[in-house]
C-alpha cells in the first residue's frame, strides 16, 4: 500500500514536471524575442492624383545654443512643451520626399548618406523599403546644397547613386556653394560644406545632368519653385499642385518645430543670412496656414507631413494622422 501511494506520488510528480516544461517551451515559442530595430522609415500620402512617399534619412542632435534671437531661458522652455529639453541636443529628423505622379518619379533632397555619421544615411535603403530603386528617379531637386540634403547624391566611391535623375538646384545656391571664392570667405566651421556640395554633385555635372533653375521656372512634373532665401542664398521651396490639393516641401524653412512654429523669429546658426530666412519663414508659415496647404519639412519629426495653423501670436504644427492611402482603401497592402 504505501510502495503503491509513493509511486502514485512520484508518478504524479513527473507529470506536473513534465507538464511545466511543456507550458514553459510553449511561452517560450510563443513569445518572439523583443524588436531591436525600427520599421522601416517610409510613409506615404496622397496629393490628388500623385502619392507622396516621406523618407526617413535619419537625425541629428541640434545644441538648442545654436538656436538665435530668443533668451536661452525661454527657448528652452518651449523645448520642455514638446519634451525636448535635454543635456544631449533635440534629437532632429532628416526627411527626402519622393513625389510619384505621371510620368516622374521625383525625388526632393537625398539625405546625409556618410557625412554626418551613423545616425543618418538611411534614405537609400528606405526607398527601397518603400518599393522603389534609385534607378527609377529621373529627377533630384534640391531645397539646398547643405550636407544633408545632398550628399546622398554619391556613393561612397563617388559614383552617381541615381544613375538616370537629372538634379536640380536654385542659381542663387550653385553659384554660392561651387564657388571657391565663397568657400574662402566663409567661416572656418562652414568650409567643408563647400567641399561637400562639389563632390556629390561631380558625377552629375560630368554626365550634363545637373541643371539650375531661377525664379520663376516650373520644373519637371509641373512642381512649381517658391523662393525661400536665407538659411541660404537660393534655399528653394516646391509647391506641387494636384488636382484641389496642394503641398509645399519647404526643406529647413523649420529646424526646432518646439520653438520655430511658435517663435518664428529664432533663427539657427546655420543661416547664411539669419534675417532674410526669418523673413521666409515668416511669409511661408502665413501663406501655409491662410491657404490649408499640406507642407513637408526636412526637420520636422517623421514622416513631416502635416498642417500649419495660427495660434497666438505664431502657428502650430498639425501633423498627419495615420490611415489609409486613398479614402476607402485598404489601410496595409498584403
Amino acid at each position: 500500500m504505501h510502495a503503491h501511494s509513493r509511486f502514485t506520488s512520484v508518478r504524479r510528480l513527473l507529470a506536473l514536471a513534465a507538464f511545466g516544461l511543456a507550458a514553459s517551451a510553449a511561452g517560450a515559442q510563443g513569445v518572439p524575442p523583443s524588436p531591436t530595430v525600427q520599421v522601416p522609415g517610409f510613409f506615404h500620402q496622397a496629393v490628388g492624383a500623385h502619392t507622396v512617399t516621406a523618407l526617413y534619412d535619419g537625425y541629428v542632435k541640434l545644441a538648442p545654443q545654436l538656436l538665435q534671437g530668443l533668451e536661452a531661458k525661454e527657448i528652452q522652455t518651449l523645448l520642455a512643451r514638446t519634451f525636448q529639453a535635454g543635456d544631449d541636443g533635440v534629437q532632429t529628423a532628416v526627411n527626402g520626399y519622393l513625389v510619384h505622379g505621371g510620368n516622374n518619379l521625383i525625388l526632393v533632397d537625398a539625405g546625409a548618406a556618410r557625412c554626418f555619421g551613423p545616425t543618418m544615411g538611411h534614405l537609400v535603403d528606405n526607398l527601397r523599403a518603400a518599393g522603389y530603386r534609385p534607378e527609377e528617379v529621373d529627377t533630384v531637386l534640391l531645397t539646398h546644397m547643405h550636407p544633408d540634403h545632398l550628399c546622398g547624391l554619391v556613393s561612397a566611391e563617388g559614383q552617381a547613386v541615381f544613375p538616370r535623375a537629372t538634379v536640380w538646384g536654385a542659381k542663387e545656391d550653385a553659384d554660392y556653394w561651387l564657388d571657391p571664392g565663397a568657400a574662402a570667405a566663409a567661416p572656418e566651421a562652414r568650409r567643408a560644406f563647400f567641399g561637400m556640395a562639389q563632390a556629390a554633385l561631380a558625377p552629375y555635372a560630368a554626365q550634363g545632368r545637373f541643371r539650375t533653375f531661377a525664379k520663376g521656372e516650373t520644373l519637371p512634373g509641373g512642381i512649381g519653385v517658391v523662393p525661400t532665401p536665407g538659411h541660404t542664398p537660393g534655399h528653394a521651396s516646391y509647391l506641387l499642385q494636384s488636382g484641389a490639393e496642394r503641398l509645399l516641401i519647404w526643406g529647413d524653412i523649420i529646424h526646432a518645430h518646439g520653438v520655430q512654429f511658435a517663435r518664428p523669429v529664432v533663427s539657427i546658426e546655420f543661416d547664411v543670412d539669419p534675417a532674410q530666412a526669418v523673413r521666409s519663414r515668416q511669409a511661408v508659415l502665413a501663406r501655409a496656414a491662410d491657404e490649408g496647404w499640406w507642407v513637408a519639412g526636412a526637420h520636422l519629426p517623421f514622416p513631416g507631413l502635416g498642417r500649419v495653423r495660427p495660434e497666438a501670436t505664431g502657428y502650430a504644427w498639425v501633423p498627419v494622422e495615420y490611415g489609409p492611402l486613398r479614402e476607402g482603401g485598404a489601410q496595409q497592402g498584403k
